[in-house]
């Protein structure tokens, strides 16, 4: 009876296994590490906002747009709950794709601030923020673009045959991504140049914004 069983667990197994079972299992959890990474960068973001909206404040306190609105983008960002079963909606990932690109707009907006105030340039505090979230971003473009590979390998095993009848029978479906457009928009961290002089009051207007800098964060 033993023997039996045995029998029929291996065939089992050897049956969704060549249906794709244990591919679509294993591509699904590749889906879920790359997408905690993307979120633990973008919370990485999130949290040096605070930090850095205070010390532009103590600089240019009257730059009341650009400080609300890149408060106002974290607060979006926060409002937006990243529970797995977003990751399966495509209406949900598409309004968190557009609070984190209202985020990266208004965090860029907020860094430029800095070209015309040279105190505020010079500031350790703020200079050490800025190489922060440009190193974060950096880290975001490379943990979503792992998660829009993850994705892709998913969605092509839940849709070649045999495995789509395989995920069809335990309900599988193919899952939301970022898409081309989305990932020119957002995907460019903020350029943003710092010169070693101080720029002169009113000059630094008329002078390009330059390349980001490579920050070892």
């Amino acid at each position: 009876m033993r023997f039996k069983l045995i029998a029929v667990l291996a065939l089992a197994a050897g049956l969704l296994s060549g249906c794709g079972y244990n591919q679509i299992q294993s591509n699904d959890e590749q889906v879920t590490a790359a997408w905690s990474e993307v979120l633990n960068q973008y919370k990485r973001r999130a949290d040096l906002v605070p930090n850095l909206v205070a010390v532009v404040q103590g600089y240019a306190a009257h730059e009341k747009e650009v400080l609300t609105r890149v408060t106002e983008a974290r607060s979006q960002v926060g409002a937006i709950k990243a529970t797995p079963e977003l990751l399966n909606d495509p209406a949900a990932f598409a309004r968190f794709q557009q609070a984190q690109a209202s985020m990266s707009s208004a965090l860029s907006r907020l860094l430029l601030v800095a070209e015309n105030y040279p105190q505020l340039k010079a500031d350790a505090n703020f200079r050490d923020l800025q190489a922060q979230v440009e190193g974060t971003e950096n880290r975001i473009a490379v943990a979503r673009n792992r998660y829009i590979k993850a994705v892709q390998e998913y969605n092509t095993g839940v849709r070649v045959f045999p495995n789509n009848l395989t995920a069809m029978l335990f309900g599988y479906k193919t899952k939301p991504n970022f898409t081309v457009e989305d990932e020119k928009a957002i995907s460019a961290p903020p350029a943003i140049k710092f010169d070693s002089a101080p720029a002169k009051p009113g000059a630094a207007a008329d002078k390009p914004a330059g390349s980001a800098l490579s920050a070892g964060y």
